[in-house]
């Protein structure tokens, strides 16, 4: 996910300095709301992962 947020970045870079402003808006929005989704899902693995805990063999 994270690399798809560093495209869309890239993407909106690009659009800004040719001037369309509009592409490179909605680039870095879509390139938020990825980012956004995978802290939460990172956060909401880790705590699922110490709740589990270590299993003892």
């Amino acid at each position: 996910m994270l690399s798809w947020v560093v495209t869309f970045l890239v993407i909106a870079l690009i659009a800004g300095i040719l001037g369309f402003g509009g592409i490179a808006g909605a680039s870095i929005e879509i390139a938020k709301i990825i980012f956004f989704i995978a802290v939460v899902l990172f956060l909401v693995s880790a705590v699922i992962g110490l709740a589990r805990g270590r299993t003892r063999v």
